[in-house]
C-alpha cells in the first residue's frame, strides 16, 4: 500500500508551506526600496511643502533623514551578515537537521523585523541608525539561513522529480511577497505612516514562523513514513567542516556565476525607484516603485513555467550563459538611452527567472545531499559578500546628498557601468563552467533522454563526499540527480 508521504500531493503540500517560509521576509526585505524617499527624507518640513512621496523635486519629503550611504548600508549589512552567518548555518543544518534550522532562523526574521520597526520610533535621535542596523543584521541572519533550509527541504522532497519546478515555485512565492510590497507598501504608508507599515511587515514574518511549525511537522512525519529519518541523521553525523575542501571546481564556478549575476540585480533594485524618478520625467514615487517591482512581477509569472521547461530540457549550464548574455544590454539601455524603464525591468525580470531556475537547482547536482546545507550556505555567503560590496560601491558612486536633490545622471551612468562589469564577469565564469562541466561528464547540460538512460547507473545520495572528489566522472552521478531533468 502506498504511504501518504510517497504521493505527489504530500510533497506538494510540504512545498506549499515551505514556500510560505519566506513570503513575509521577502516582503520586508525591500520595504526600504519602496520607501526610499521616506528613509532619506528630511526630519521636518514646513507644513506648506510636506509630502509623503514626491514626484516633484520642489516638494519636501518628511522622513528619517538618512543619507544615501546610510540607506545603502541597510542593504549592505543585510548582505554581509548573510555572508558571515550562512556558512556556519548551513553546516549546523547539515549536522542538526532541517527542523532545528527552520525554527531558529524563522524566529530571527521575526525578531529582526521587529527591532527594525522599533527603530523608526527613534526618528531624529542617535538610536535610529544603530537600532535599524541591528534589526537588519538579525533579519539577515535569519532570512539568508532560512533560504538554505528551504532549499534543502525542496531538494530532499523533489530530487529526481520536479526539482526545477519546485525551486521555481519557491522563488515565485518569495517574489509574490516582493511584488505585493512594491504594489501595496507605498499606498499603505501614505494612509498609516511608516511605523505601522514596518510593523505590518513584522506580522508577515510571524506568518512565516507559523509556516515553519507546519512544515517541520510534515517533514518529520514524511521522513518517518519513508523510513529515512535515521538514515539522514546518520549521514549528517559524518559531515565535517574539512569537507569544504573537497567541493568540486564546478561547484565553485557555479557559485561565482551566481554571485556576479546577483551583483547586478539586487543593488539595482535597491536604488531603482530613485533612479527612475531622477532620470525619467513624469514618474512619481508610486509609479517608480511599480516599475522597479516589474523585475519581481516577471519572475513571479514566469518562475513555474521556466522551472517546468528546464526540468524537461535540462541544459542548465547553457541557460546560465544565455541569461548573462541577455542581461548585458539592459544596463546599457538604462545608462545611455531613454528607452522606457518598464521595458528594461521586465527584460531583467525574464533573465532573472531563467537564472534562478537554472543556477540554484544546479547545486544539488554537484554535491551530495548530506552536505547540501553546507554547500548552499557557502554559495549564499559568497553571493552576499558580493552584493554587500556592490551596495557599498553603489552608495559611494551615488554620493551623500539628500534624497530631495536629484542625483546627477553621470553618477547613475557610472552605477550602470558597474552593473555591466558584473554581468561581463558572469558571462566569463558561466562559460568556463560549461567547459569544465563538459570535460567532467556534462551533468549540468544533460537532456532528459540522457538523464533517463543514466539514472540506473547512478550511485546513492549517501556516498561519502570524498568519493566524489576522487573520480571526476563518477562525481557527476553521485547525487542521484541524473533523473532530475525529467518533469
Amino acid at each position: 500500500m502506498t504511504k501518504p508521504a510517497e504521493r505527489a500531493c504530500y510533497r506538494f503540500l510540504v512545498l506549499f508551506f515551505n514556500c510560505m517560509l519566506t513570503f513575509g521576509s521577502y516582503f520586508c526585505f525591500d520595504i526600504p526600496s519602496v520607501l526610499q524617499e521616506q528613509f532619506q527624507g528630511n526630519l521636518t518640513c514646513p507644513n506648506s511643502t510636506v509630502s509623503s512621496g514626491s514626484s516633484n523635486g520642489s516638494e519636501c519629503v518628511e522622513g528619517l533623514g538618512m543619507s544615501p550611504q546610510e540607506y545603502n548600508l541597510l542593504y549592505a549589512i543585510y548582505a554581509w551578515t548573510n555572508a558571515a552567518v550562512v556558512i556556519m548555518a548551513g553546516f549546523l543544518i547539515d549536522k542538526l537537521g532541517n527542523r532545528f534550522g527552520v525554527f531558529l532562523f524563522s524566529f530571527l526574521t521575526v525578531l529582526g523585523s521587529a527591532i527594525f520597526a522599533l527603530g523608526s520610533h527613534f526618528k531624529g535621535t542617535e538610536y535610529l541608525l544603530p537600532l535599524m542596523l541591528t534589526g537588519r543584521l538579525l533579519f539577515g541572519s535569519g532570512n539568508g539561513s532560512l533560504t538554505i533550509v528551504q532549499n534543502r527541504i525542496t531538494a530532499f522532497w523533489f530530487k529526481g522529480k520536479e526539482l526545477a519546478l519546485a525551486f521555481g515555485l519557491t522563488l515565485a512565492f518569495s517574489r509574490l511577497g516582493s511584488v505585493l510590497n512594491f504594489f501595496l507598501t507605498q499606498r499603505f504608508e501614505s494612509h498609516y505612516g511608516m511605523q505601522w507599515t514596518l510593523w505590518g511587515g513584522t506580522l508577515l514574518c510571524v506568518l512565516g514562523f507559523l509556516s515553519a511549525i507546519t512544515v517541520s511537522v510534515l517533514d518529520k512525519m514524511g521522513m518517518k513514513q519513508l523510513g529515512l529519518d535515521g538514515t539522514i541523521q546518520e549521514e549528517s553525523r559524518k559531515v565535517r567542516v574539512q569537507d569544504i575542501r573537497l567541493l568540486s571546481s564546478r561547484y565553485w564556478l557555479l557559485v561565482l556565476t551566481i554571485m556576479f549575476f546577483y551583483n547586478g540585480i539586487f543593488p539595482f533594485i535597491a536604488d531603482a525607484s530613485k533612479f527612475i524618478q531622477d532620470k525619467y520625467s513624469g514618474y512619481g514615487q508610486k509609479e517608480a516603485a511599480y516599475i522597479a517591482g516589474a523585475v519581481y512581477d516577471s519572475s513571479l509569472v514566469l518562475s513555474a513555467a521556466v522551472g517546468i521547461l528546464i526540468d524537461y530540457v535540462g541544459l542548465r549550464g547553457v541557460f546560465a550563459v544565455l541569461c548573462a548574455v541577455l542581461t548585458l544590454p539592459v544596463f546599457g539601455l538604462l545608462a545611455f538611452t531613454f528607452v522606457p524603464p518598464l521595458v528594461c525591468t521586465i527584460w531583467l525580470g525574464i533573465t532573472y527567472s531563467f537564472a534562478a531556475a537554472s543556477m540554484w537547482p544546479s547545486i544539488p547536482l554537484v554535491v551530495p545531499q548530506a552536505t547540501l546545507g553546507t554547500a548552499m550556505g557557502l554559495a549564499t555567503s559568497v553571493q552576499m559578500i558580493g552584493i554587500g560590496i556592490s551596495n557599498l560601491i553603489v552608495g559611494q558612486i551615488l554620493g551623500t546628498k539628500n534624497s530631495d536633490v536629484k542625483i546627477p545622471l553621470w553618477r547613475w551612468q557610472r552605477m550602470m557601468i558597474f552593473m555591466l562589469a558584473n554581468t561581463i564577469s558572469c558571462i566569463i565564469t558561466s562559460a568556463v563552467l560549461n567547459i569544465v562541466d563538459h570535460r567532467q561528464g556534462g551533468t549540468l547540460n544533460r537532456t532528459t533522454k540522457r538523464s533517463a538512460v543514466q539514472n540506473a547507473e547512478v550511485q546513492t545520495d549517501t556516498e561519502p563526499l570524498v568519493n566524489e572528489a576522487e573520480d571526476g566522472g563518477e562525481e557527476d552521478g553521485i547525487n542521484t540527480s541524473s533523473s532530475i531533468n525529467t518533469s
